[in-house]
């Protein structure tokens, strides 16, 4: 519930934030405009919002609205609160708001080059669209929750089974709000930079370039964060893009437009695996506006949004000697013996920064065993599995003698331009590691003929 006078202090404010002149004198008269009567506060909240701002906040109305909201009842307070015969008072009168001006907003202090958001209007131009249909992808009373799937359902929602893990619930925007998302990460989210520990999804960085870091150390400690994405909440989002500058109310759309909620069906619909504690912490992040598995700008916001995690979990390691780095959810920390230690205190400030730890992933490996980071073993160099490459060898191997498998093409829904692009991929990232063994099995699968077989013969 609202406490008394919000809805004066946020007129008020708006009022303010309109005024053509930062004085006292001034913000009094606009507030005689908007309120009725002039409440015999309103000179000492108007000096005070002047005194403690020495230009106008038109990026945080709400926050100026909170803050003449505190002045005045302060000063209610400060009135006696007894009559001369010992008789309670009765509280002033709420003064009626007879009109609402706009609320003029302009960006803050931008950090980083992001693309201008002044206002809404700003935001709508920007995106080649209305703000009706913008309030509608952003969904701010929640309504898509309750809504069956179907054709008013913004996100394509299907789960992801994992044997012996919690699923996974991928949700796919429809193709007009993930062309909104694209023009987001582009113009907003693309030119903020996130923290250099950081190797996922960064222009430049891979998992190859975070192994890196980790090759030849005495002991390798790994974790693993859960449900990573579902738990980068609505509020992280907004106090990303406030950090960049964009008004408040500029921050709350923005980050309706890339958040959502899963609907009440899907949850209802959660595959066996996992644990019962882990299936409910997954429950309630996604049942929370949240980064959707799917969606263009997850990725670049779950990076930003960690940024403060990974800024001290550097500066833990970097005091006890060692080396840390994330991909994605994949938490690396490397160094002299002892390393290992650092986990119970990676754990306190994993939880402070309100993520969590999936307990049976965390692993610790001496020189004397395998040490993988991110697929990518790091003992002596970085280097690929040996299985891994036999393995994708022979899937290359029987495909130019035999064909693609049936088994290759059960796994992509018989599409054979689909099982073509996901070898590509295995190639590229073996080149990466190994030049010469990915120009070998490159060779290989341009020998492959995925052409689609002659059924009229």
């Amino acid at each position: 519930m609202k406490p008394p006078g919000t809805r004066t202090a946020r007129a008020l404010a708006a009022a303010f934030l309109g005024s053509p002149e930062w004085s006292a004198p001034a913000l009094v008269e606009q507030g005689r405009v908007v309120l009725d009567p002039a409440p015999d506060w309103l000179p000492a909240v108007a000096a005070a919002a002047v005194a403690a701002h020495r230009e106008p906040p038109r990026d945080a109305p709400r926050e100026l609205a909170g803050f003449l909201l505190g002045v005045r009842e302060e000063l209610l307070d400060a009135r006696p609160r007894l009559d001369d015969d010992g008789e309670p008072l009765p509280r002033p009168a709420e003064p009626r708001v007879r009109a609402w001006l706009p609320t003029t907003t302009r960006m803050g202090r931008a950090r980083w080059p992001v693309h201008p958001l002044h206002d809404l209007a700003d935001v709508a131009e920007m995106l080649g669209t209305d703000l009706d249909h913008l309030s509608w992808y952003a969904d701010p009373q929640g309504r898509q929750r309750t809504e069956p799937a179907g054709h008013l359902q913004l996100y394509r929602r299907r789960w992801l089974p994992r044997p012996g893990r919690v699923p996974r619930l991928l949700e796919v925007p429809t193709p007009r709000l993930r062309a909104v998302q694209r023009v987001l990460l582009d113009r907003v989210l693309a030119p903020i930079p996130p923290h250099p520990a950081a190797h996922g999804f960064v222009a430049g960085r891979s998992a190859l370039t975070g192994a890196r870091q980790h090759v030849g150390a005495e002991e390798l400690l790994t974790l693993d964060l859960a449900a990573f994405f579902a738990t980068v909440r609505a509020g992280r989002v907004w106090a990303t893009l406030r950090s960049a500058g964009y008004p408040e109310p500029v921050a709350s759309l923005l980050t309706g437009l890339c958040t959502t909620s899963a609907t009440r069906d899907d949850l209802a619909t959660m595959p066996p695996g996992g644990s019962e504690g882990a299936r409910a912490h997954v429950r309630a992040a996604l049942a929370t506006p949240h980064l959707p598995q799917g969606a263009p700008t997850s990725p670049q916001l779950a990076n930003l949004a960690a940024h403060r995690l990974d800024r001290r979990l550097a500066g833990l390691a970097a005091a006890a000697g060692a080396v840390y780095t994330r991909y994605a959810d994949d938490l690396t920390f490397s160094g002299r013996r002892g390393t290992a230690a650092l986990r119970h205190r990676v754990a306190v400030v994993v939880a402070d920064e309100g993520f969590a730890l999936q307990p049976a992933k965390t692993r610790v490996r001496g020189r004397g065993a395998r040490q993988a980071v991110t697929g990518v073993v790091v003992n002596e160099r970085p280097s690929l599995p040996r299985a891994e490459l036999d393995a994708l060898r022979a899937r290359l191997t029987n495909a130019v003698r035999r064909g693609p498998s049936a088994a290759d093409l059960a796994a992509v829904d018989g599409d054979r331009q689909a099982l073509r692009r996901e070898l590509a991929g295995r190639v590229a990232w073996v080149t990466q590691v190994h030049p010469v063994r990915g120009e070998r099995l490159a060779a290989l699968l341009a020998a492959v003929d995925f052409a689609e077989p002659d059924t009229d013969l």
